[in-house]
Protein backbone atom coordinates (compact mmCIF):
# COMPACT_ATOMS: atom_id res chain seq x y z
CA UNK A 1 0.00 0.00 0.00
CA UNK A 2 1.53 3.41 -1.05
CA UNK A 3 2.14 6.07 1.20
CA UNK A 4 -0.87 7.96 -0.31
CA UNK A 5 -3.03 5.52 0.01
CA UNK A 6 -2.32 4.77 3.58
CA UNK A 7 -2.78 8.54 4.69
CA UNK A 8 -6.70 7.91 3.92
CA UNK A 9 -6.79 5.86 6.42
CA UNK A 10 -5.27 7.68 9.14
CA UNK A 11 -7.54 7.64 12.43
CA UNK A 12 -9.45 10.43 13.13
CA UNK A 13 -12.00 11.48 15.94
CA UNK A 14 -14.72 13.22 14.49
CA UNK A 15 -18.08 13.94 16.07
CA UNK A 16 -20.33 12.36 13.69
CA UNK A 17 -19.58 8.85 15.29
CA UNK A 18 -22.06 9.48 18.11
CA UNK A 19 -26.13 8.98 17.38
CA UNK A 20 -28.16 12.09 18.85
CA UNK A 21 -30.25 9.06 20.71
CA UNK A 22 -27.14 7.87 22.54
CA UNK A 23 -26.90 10.99 24.12
CA UNK A 24 -30.59 11.42 25.07
CA UNK A 25 -30.78 7.93 26.43
CA UNK A 26 -27.84 8.50 28.75
CA UNK A 27 -29.38 12.10 29.70
CA UNK A 28 -32.79 10.03 30.38
CA UNK A 29 -30.58 8.31 33.02
CA UNK A 30 -29.11 11.43 34.28
CA UNK A 31 -32.13 12.65 35.12
CA UNK A 32 -33.72 9.34 36.29
CA UNK A 33 -30.49 9.71 38.87
CA UNK A 34 -30.71 13.24 40.10
CA UNK A 35 -34.67 12.63 40.42
CA UNK A 36 -33.88 9.90 42.56
CA UNK A 37 -30.86 11.32 44.72
CA UNK A 38 -33.01 14.45 45.39
CA UNK A 39 -35.63 12.83 46.78
CA UNK A 40 -33.41 10.25 48.42
CA UNK A 41 -31.58 13.13 50.13
CA UNK A 42 -35.10 14.65 51.07
CA UNK A 43 -37.08 12.26 52.41
CA UNK A 44 -34.32 10.00 53.46
CA UNK A 45 -31.59 11.96 54.64
CA UNK A 46 -33.52 14.93 55.62
CA UNK A 47 -32.12 17.74 54.10
CA UNK A 48 -33.32 20.95 53.28
CA UNK A 49 -32.56 21.96 49.85
CA UNK A 50 -33.74 24.45 47.41
CA UNK A 51 -36.22 22.13 45.89
CA UNK A 52 -37.95 25.09 43.46
CA UNK A 53 -34.17 26.20 41.48
CA UNK A 54 -33.08 22.06 41.79
CA UNK A 55 -36.13 21.38 39.96
CA UNK A 56 -35.95 24.13 37.55
CA UNK A 57 -32.22 22.81 36.60
CA UNK A 58 -33.78 19.03 36.46
CA UNK A 59 -36.25 20.51 33.95
CA UNK A 60 -33.75 22.48 31.69
CA UNK A 61 -32.15 19.11 30.96
CA UNK A 62 -35.33 17.70 30.57
CA UNK A 63 -36.44 19.96 28.11
CA UNK A 64 -33.43 19.58 26.34
CA UNK A 65 -33.74 16.04 25.64
CA UNK A 66 -37.56 17.06 24.31
CA UNK A 67 -36.37 19.29 22.34
CA UNK A 68 -33.94 17.02 20.73
CA UNK A 69 -36.11 14.58 20.23
CA UNK A 70 -39.25 16.57 18.64
CA UNK A 71 -36.91 18.19 16.31
CA UNK A 72 -34.11 15.82 15.03
CA UNK A 73 -34.64 12.12 13.51
CA UNK A 74 -33.68 9.69 15.64
CA UNK A 75 -30.47 8.41 13.88
CA UNK A 76 -29.00 11.85 13.62
CA UNK A 77 -25.32 11.74 13.91
CA UNK A 78 -24.22 14.77 15.78
CA UNK A 79 -21.55 17.00 14.05
CA UNK A 80 -18.36 18.61 16.13
CA UNK A 81 -20.05 21.44 17.20
CA UNK A 82 -23.32 19.91 18.07
CA UNK A 83 -21.48 17.06 20.54
CA UNK A 84 -19.67 19.59 22.16
CA UNK A 85 -22.58 22.25 22.73
CA UNK A 86 -24.36 19.08 24.48
CA UNK A 87 -21.61 18.16 26.54
CA UNK A 88 -21.29 21.72 27.37
CA UNK A 89 -24.75 21.83 28.21
CA UNK A 90 -24.50 18.63 30.66
CA UNK A 91 -21.59 20.05 32.08
CA UNK A 92 -23.54 23.55 33.18
CA UNK A 93 -26.32 21.98 34.39
CA UNK A 94 -24.78 19.58 36.49
CA UNK A 95 -22.65 22.21 37.91
CA UNK A 96 -26.04 24.39 38.46
CA UNK A 97 -26.94 21.41 40.71
CA UNK A 98 -23.94 20.97 42.57
CA UNK A 99 -24.25 25.01 43.40
CA UNK A 100 -27.31 24.70 44.63
CA UNK A 101 -27.08 21.77 46.54
CA UNK A 102 -23.34 21.88 48.77
CA UNK A 103 -21.11 22.43 45.91
CA UNK A 104 -17.58 20.05 46.77
CA UNK A 105 -19.46 19.31 49.78
CA UNK A 106 -21.81 16.63 47.46
CA UNK A 107 -19.71 13.78 46.44
CA UNK A 108 -21.96 13.86 43.30
CA UNK A 109 -19.20 16.21 41.75
CA UNK A 110 -17.10 13.40 40.76
CA UNK A 111 -19.60 12.95 37.49
CA UNK A 112 -18.78 16.21 36.21
CA UNK A 113 -15.62 14.46 34.76
CA UNK A 114 -18.32 12.03 32.62
CA UNK A 115 -18.83 15.35 29.69
CA UNK A 116 -15.12 15.88 29.64
CA UNK A 117 -14.34 11.43 28.85
CA UNK A 118 -16.91 11.03 26.54
CA UNK A 119 -15.63 14.31 24.58
CA UNK A 120 -11.92 12.59 24.56
CA UNK A 121 -13.55 9.64 22.88
CA UNK A 122 -15.66 11.48 20.63
CA UNK A 123 -14.38 14.55 19.47
CA UNK A 124 -11.15 16.06 18.50
CA UNK A 125 -8.19 17.63 21.07
CA UNK A 126 -9.26 20.71 20.47
CA UNK A 127 -13.09 20.33 21.38
CA UNK A 128 -11.52 18.07 24.66
CA UNK A 129 -9.26 21.33 25.69
CA UNK A 130 -12.03 23.47 25.48
CA UNK A 131 -14.47 21.40 27.24
CA UNK A 132 -11.89 20.47 29.91
CA UNK A 133 -10.98 23.87 30.73
CA UNK A 134 -14.71 24.84 30.92
CA UNK A 135 -15.16 22.20 33.43
CA UNK A 136 -12.42 22.93 35.70
CA UNK A 137 -13.49 27.02 35.90
CA UNK A 138 -17.12 25.59 36.32
CA UNK A 139 -15.97 23.53 39.70
CA UNK A 140 -13.69 26.25 40.39
CA UNK A 141 -17.00 28.71 40.89
CA UNK A 142 -19.31 25.95 42.59
CA UNK A 143 -16.24 25.40 45.23
CA UNK A 144 -16.12 29.11 46.07
CA UNK A 145 -20.01 29.93 45.26
CA UNK A 146 -22.58 27.04 46.33
CA UNK A 147 -25.59 27.34 48.94
CA UNK A 148 -24.48 24.48 51.65
CA UNK A 149 -25.87 21.55 52.44
CA UNK A 150 -28.13 21.31 55.82
CA UNK A 151 -30.24 19.41 57.66
CA UNK A 152 -34.45 20.22 58.62
CA UNK A 153 -32.68 20.77 62.51
CA UNK A 154 -30.56 23.33 61.18
CA UNK A 155 -27.07 21.51 60.85
CA UNK A 156 -24.79 22.39 57.84
CA UNK A 157 -23.14 19.36 56.17
CA UNK A 158 -19.67 20.67 55.50
CA UNK A 159 -16.02 19.06 55.04
CA UNK A 160 -12.93 20.82 56.31
CA UNK A 161 -11.58 23.37 54.17
CA UNK A 162 -8.52 21.37 53.33
CA UNK A 163 -10.55 18.11 52.45
CA UNK A 164 -12.16 20.45 50.13
CA UNK A 165 -9.43 21.65 48.58
CA UNK A 166 -8.11 18.34 47.84
CA UNK A 167 -11.37 17.64 46.57
CA UNK A 168 -10.77 20.18 43.93
CA UNK A 169 -7.07 19.45 43.32
CA UNK A 170 -8.49 15.79 42.60
CA UNK A 171 -11.25 16.33 40.59
CA UNK A 172 -9.27 18.99 38.13
CA UNK A 173 -6.37 16.28 38.11
CA UNK A 174 -8.82 13.86 37.18
CA UNK A 175 -10.23 15.53 34.32
CA UNK A 176 -6.37 16.06 32.70
CA UNK A 177 -6.12 12.75 33.57
CA UNK A 178 -8.93 11.21 32.43
CA UNK A 179 -9.36 13.52 29.16
CA UNK A 180 -5.33 11.88 28.06
CA UNK A 181 -5.79 8.74 28.90
CA UNK A 182 -9.23 8.02 26.92
CA UNK A 183 -7.99 10.09 24.02
CA UNK A 184 -5.14 7.95 23.43
CA UNK A 185 -6.91 5.16 24.62
CA UNK A 186 -9.59 5.65 22.06
CA UNK A 187 -6.85 6.37 19.12
CA UNK A 188 -4.64 3.34 19.50
CA UNK A 189 -8.22 1.32 19.14
CA UNK A 190 -9.54 3.35 16.04
CA UNK A 191 -5.90 3.25 14.47
CA UNK A 192 -6.22 -0.19 14.97
CA UNK A 193 -9.22 -0.52 13.47
CA UNK A 194 -8.27 1.22 10.37
CA UNK A 195 -5.15 -0.79 10.11
CA UNK A 196 -7.15 -4.40 9.88
CA UNK A 197 -9.51 -3.07 7.45
CA UNK A 198 -6.23 -1.95 5.49
CA UNK A 199 -5.22 -5.92 5.78
CA UNK A 200 -8.44 -7.13 5.25
CA UNK A 201 -8.02 -4.89 2.01
CA UNK A 202 -4.85 -5.86 0.81
CA UNK A 203 -5.50 -9.70 1.47
CA UNK A 204 -8.48 -9.15 -0.82
CA UNK A 205 -6.70 -7.62 -3.56
CA UNK A 206 -4.10 -9.73 -3.26
CA UNK A 207 -6.24 -13.14 -3.72
CA UNK A 208 -8.13 -10.91 -6.71
CA UNK A 209 -4.95 -10.68 -8.49
CA UNK A 210 -4.42 -14.40 -7.99
CA UNK A 211 -7.84 -15.48 -9.29
CA UNK A 212 -7.11 -13.24 -12.14
CA UNK A 213 -3.78 -14.82 -12.70
CA UNK A 214 -5.37 -17.96 -12.84
CA UNK A 215 -7.95 -17.33 -15.36
CA UNK A 216 -5.24 -15.57 -17.43
CA UNK A 217 -3.00 -18.78 -17.26
CA UNK A 218 -6.22 -21.34 -18.00
CA UNK A 219 -6.91 -18.71 -20.60
CA UNK A 220 -2.99 -19.30 -21.96
CA UNK A 221 -3.33 -22.92 -21.67
CA UNK A 222 -6.45 -23.45 -23.48
CA UNK A 223 -5.25 -21.12 -26.32
CA UNK A 224 -1.82 -22.68 -26.56
CA UNK A 225 -3.09 -25.49 -29.01
CA UNK A 226 -5.47 -23.37 -31.55
CA UNK A 227 -1.81 -21.32 -31.62
CA UNK A 228 0.19 -23.13 -32.05
CA UNK A 229 -2.08 -24.80 -35.35
CA UNK A 230 -2.38 -21.42 -36.77
CA UNK A 231 1.37 -21.00 -36.27
CA UNK A 232 1.76 -24.69 -38.00
CA UNK A 233 -0.58 -23.66 -41.13
CA UNK A 234 0.85 -20.41 -41.58
CA UNK A 235 4.50 -21.71 -41.99
CA UNK A 236 3.04 -24.17 -44.63
CA UNK A 237 1.82 -21.55 -46.53
CA UNK A 238 4.53 -19.31 -46.36
CA UNK A 239 6.85 -22.75 -47.55
CA UNK A 240 4.14 -23.35 -50.48
CA UNK A 241 3.44 -19.06 -51.36
CA UNK A 242 7.07 -18.61 -52.02
CA UNK A 243 6.02 -18.08 -55.66
CA UNK A 244 3.57 -15.52 -54.73
CA UNK A 245 5.23 -12.78 -52.55
CA UNK A 246 2.13 -10.65 -51.48
CA UNK A 247 -0.04 -13.93 -50.35
CA UNK A 248 3.29 -15.35 -48.69
CA UNK A 249 3.54 -11.73 -46.68
CA UNK A 250 -0.07 -12.11 -45.43
CA UNK A 251 0.35 -15.93 -43.90
CA UNK A 252 3.66 -14.70 -42.51
CA UNK A 253 2.01 -11.60 -40.70
CA UNK A 254 -0.47 -14.21 -39.41
CA UNK A 255 2.55 -16.85 -38.30
CA UNK A 256 3.89 -13.82 -36.49
CA UNK A 257 0.87 -12.49 -34.62
CA UNK A 258 0.18 -15.54 -33.83
CA UNK A 259 3.86 -15.52 -31.56
CA UNK A 260 2.66 -12.17 -30.63
CA UNK A 261 0.04 -13.61 -29.48
CA UNK A 262 1.16 -16.32 -27.56
CA UNK A 263 3.97 -14.00 -26.11
CA UNK A 264 1.41 -11.87 -24.53
CA UNK A 265 -0.38 -14.55 -23.00
CA UNK A 266 2.87 -15.95 -21.58
CA UNK A 267 3.87 -12.58 -19.96
CA UNK A 268 0.16 -12.05 -18.65
CA UNK A 269 0.25 -15.38 -17.39
CA UNK A 270 3.42 -14.94 -15.25
CA UNK A 271 1.14 -14.44 -12.41
CA UNK A 272 -1.21 -17.04 -13.06
CA UNK A 273 -0.54 -19.26 -10.60
CA UNK A 274 -3.93 -21.30 -10.26
CA UNK A 275 -3.39 -24.43 -11.86
CA UNK A 276 -3.44 -27.20 -9.41
CA UNK A 277 0.24 -28.08 -10.31
CA UNK A 278 1.48 -24.55 -9.97
CA UNK A 279 -0.58 -24.06 -6.32
CA UNK A 280 2.47 -25.56 -4.76
CA UNK A 281 6.53 -24.52 -5.41
CA UNK A 282 10.16 -24.52 -3.80
CA UNK A 283 10.44 -22.60 -1.67
CA UNK A 284 13.20 -20.24 -3.17
CA UNK A 285 10.66 -19.68 -6.76
CA UNK A 286 8.21 -18.93 -4.57
CA UNK A 287 10.63 -15.38 -2.57
CA UNK A 288 11.68 -14.63 -6.12
CA UNK A 289 8.11 -14.45 -8.02
CA UNK A 290 7.36 -11.78 -4.62
CA UNK A 291 10.26 -10.21 -5.12
CA UNK A 292 10.24 -10.07 -8.67
CA UNK A 293 8.69 -6.63 -8.99
CA UNK A 294 11.21 -5.11 -7.31
CA UNK A 295 14.62 -7.23 -9.01
CA UNK A 296 14.96 -3.71 -11.41
CA UNK A 297 15.17 -0.84 -9.00
CA UNK A 298 18.80 -0.33 -9.22
CA UNK A 299 19.86 -3.14 -6.21
CA UNK A 300 21.10 -6.27 -6.54
CA UNK A 301 19.06 -9.30 -4.97
CA UNK A 302 20.77 -11.83 -3.75
CA UNK A 303 19.30 -15.68 -3.01
CA UNK A 304 21.24 -18.03 -0.66
CA UNK A 305 19.27 -21.02 -0.92
CA UNK A 306 20.31 -24.60 1.20
CA UNK A 307 19.57 -26.51 4.44
CA UNK A 308 19.90 -25.72 7.82
CA UNK A 309 21.51 -27.59 10.72
CA UNK A 310 20.07 -31.00 10.19
CA UNK A 311 17.59 -30.14 7.10
CA UNK A 312 17.07 -32.61 4.18
CA UNK A 313 19.18 -32.03 1.02
CA UNK A 314 15.93 -31.41 -0.77
CA UNK A 315 14.20 -28.13 -1.32
CA UNK A 316 11.15 -27.83 0.41
CA UNK A 317 7.98 -27.07 -1.51
CA UNK A 318 5.71 -24.91 -0.09
CA UNK A 319 1.84 -23.60 -0.81
CA UNK A 320 1.40 -20.29 -2.44
CA UNK A 321 -0.93 -18.36 -1.00
CA UNK A 322 -2.03 -14.98 -1.55
CA UNK A 323 -0.44 -13.68 2.39
CA UNK A 324 2.78 -15.08 2.05
CA UNK A 325 3.11 -13.43 -1.33
CA UNK A 326 2.15 -10.21 -0.30
CA UNK A 327 4.02 -10.15 3.12
CA UNK A 328 7.32 -11.45 1.20
CA UNK A 329 6.76 -9.14 -1.30
CA UNK A 330 6.34 -6.26 0.89
CA UNK A 331 9.45 -6.45 3.20
CA UNK A 332 11.24 -6.90 -0.13
CA UNK A 333 9.75 -3.17 -1.07
CA UNK A 334 11.15 -1.62 2.04
CA UNK A 335 14.58 -3.27 2.08
CA UNK A 336 14.90 -2.33 -1.67
CA UNK A 337 13.68 1.21 -0.73
CA UNK A 338 16.74 1.80 2.00
CA UNK A 339 19.39 -0.70 0.41
CA UNK A 340 22.65 1.22 -0.41
CA UNK A 341 23.26 -1.32 -3.08
CA UNK A 342 22.47 -5.05 -2.49
CA UNK A 343 19.52 -7.15 -0.78
CA UNK A 344 19.95 -10.52 0.66
CA UNK A 345 17.20 -12.90 0.72
CA UNK A 346 18.51 -16.04 2.26
CA UNK A 347 16.38 -18.96 2.83
CA UNK A 348 16.71 -22.16 5.24
CA UNK A 349 15.00 -25.22 6.37
CA UNK A 350 15.38 -28.11 8.77
CA UNK A 351 12.91 -31.30 9.70
CA UNK A 352 10.90 -28.74 12.49
CA UNK A 353 11.09 -25.07 10.70
CA UNK A 354 11.74 -22.85 7.04
CA UNK A 355 12.96 -19.81 7.78
CA UNK A 356 13.02 -16.37 5.84
CA UNK A 357 15.59 -13.32 6.14
CA UNK A 358 15.20 -10.34 4.32
CA UNK A 359 18.50 -8.19 4.88
CA UNK A 360 19.57 -4.89 3.55
CA UNK A 361 22.66 -2.93 3.74
CA UNK A 362 21.12 0.64 4.66
CA UNK A 363 20.76 2.47 7.65
CA UNK A 364 18.87 -0.17 9.69
CA UNK A 365 15.42 0.60 11.29
CA UNK A 366 15.68 3.63 13.86
CA UNK A 367 16.33 2.23 17.58
CA UNK A 368 13.96 4.61 19.08
CA UNK A 369 11.16 2.88 16.98
CA UNK A 370 12.98 -0.75 16.96
CA UNK A 371 10.57 -1.75 19.62
CA UNK A 372 7.47 -0.67 17.68
CA UNK A 373 8.15 -2.16 14.41
CA UNK A 374 4.72 -4.02 13.42
CA UNK A 375 2.58 -1.38 15.04
CA UNK A 376 0.38 0.62 12.47
CA UNK A 377 0.61 4.13 11.78
CA UNK A 378 4.08 4.72 13.28
CA UNK A 379 5.68 7.86 12.45
CA UNK A 380 9.09 8.24 11.89
CA UNK A 381 11.00 10.55 9.11
CA UNK A 382 14.17 8.94 7.60
CA UNK A 383 17.07 11.65 8.08
CA UNK A 384 18.30 9.23 5.50
CA UNK A 385 15.79 9.42 3.11
CA UNK A 386 14.38 13.34 3.39
CA UNK A 387 10.88 13.19 2.30
CA UNK A 388 10.17 9.37 3.63
CA UNK A 389 7.59 9.41 5.94
CA UNK A 390 7.34 5.76 7.35
CA UNK A 391 3.36 5.51 8.78
CA UNK A 392 4.71 1.48 9.46
CA UNK A 393 1.00 0.52 7.66
CA UNK A 394 2.28 -1.61 5.19
CA UNK A 395 4.62 -3.10 7.49
CA UNK A 396 1.27 -3.84 9.92
CA UNK A 397 -0.40 -5.14 6.91
CA UNK A 398 2.56 -7.90 6.23
CA UNK A 399 3.24 -8.40 9.32
CA UNK A 400 -0.84 -9.57 10.40
CA UNK A 401 -0.72 -11.37 7.33
CA UNK A 402 2.42 -13.68 7.54
CA UNK A 403 1.47 -14.19 11.24
CA UNK A 404 -2.13 -15.18 9.69
CA UNK A 405 -0.30 -17.60 7.99
CA UNK A 406 1.30 -19.15 10.91
CA UNK A 407 4.68 -17.29 10.83
CA UNK A 408 6.76 -15.28 13.72
CA UNK A 409 8.58 -12.21 12.79
CA UNK A 410 11.87 -10.98 14.25
CA UNK A 411 13.08 -7.43 13.43
CA UNK A 412 17.20 -6.64 14.13
CA UNK A 413 19.74 -4.93 12.80
CA UNK A 414 23.14 -6.27 11.83
CA UNK A 415 26.55 -4.94 10.91
CA UNK A 416 26.58 -5.06 7.26
CA UNK A 417 30.49 -4.97 5.09
CA UNK A 418 29.14 -1.10 4.08
CA UNK A 419 29.59 -0.30 7.49
CA UNK A 420 25.97 0.28 8.03
CA UNK A 421 23.89 -1.12 10.58
CA UNK A 422 21.61 -3.26 8.03
CA UNK A 423 18.06 -3.98 8.99
CA UNK A 424 17.20 -7.57 9.08
CA UNK A 425 13.53 -9.51 8.75
CA UNK A 426 13.47 -12.66 9.81
CA UNK A 427 10.43 -15.18 9.06
CA UNK A 428 10.01 -18.49 10.18
CA UNK A 429 7.25 -20.83 10.04
CA UNK A 430 6.75 -24.54 11.33
CA UNK A 431 7.81 -26.51 8.74
CA UNK A 432 3.61 -28.35 9.26
CA UNK A 433 2.58 -24.92 8.26
CA UNK A 434 4.57 -23.94 4.87
CA UNK A 435 5.54 -26.98 3.55
CA UNK A 436 2.98 -29.21 0.90
CA UNK A 437 3.25 -32.70 -0.36
CA UNK A 438 4.15 -33.19 -3.65
CA UNK A 439 1.89 -36.12 -3.97
CA UNK A 440 -0.45 -36.42 -7.63
CA UNK A 441 -2.94 -33.33 -7.45
CA UNK A 442 -5.06 -34.96 -9.84
CA UNK A 443 -7.10 -32.98 -12.06
CA UNK A 444 -7.10 -29.23 -12.91
CA UNK A 445 -10.50 -27.20 -11.70
CA UNK A 446 -12.91 -25.56 -13.75
CA UNK A 447 -12.37 -21.63 -13.34
CA UNK A 448 -15.72 -19.80 -13.38
CA UNK A 449 -15.68 -16.87 -14.74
Amino acid sequence: MSGQDSTLLLPRVRGDWVRLRTLTVLRWIAVTGQITAIFVAILVFRLDLSLGLILVAVGASVAANLVAILVYPRNTRLSENELLGMLLFDAAQLSALLALAGGLNNPFALLLLVPVTISATALRPRSTVLLGAAAILMISLVAVWHIPLRTTEGTVLQMPPLFVWGFWVAIVIGVMFLAVYARRVTAEVHAMSDALAATQMALAREQKLTDLGGVVAAAAHELGTPLATIKLASSELVDELENRPELAADASLIREQADRCRDILRSMGQTGKDDLHLRIAPLGQVARDAAEPHARRGRVIAYDIGPGEGGAEVEPTIHRRPEISHGLRNRTQNAVDFATQQVQIKMRWTDMEISIAITDDGPGFPPQILGRIGDPFVRHPDTARPGYDGMGLGLFIAKTLLERSGAVLEFSNINVPSGNSGARVTVTWPIQKLAADRAPLGQNQKLEV
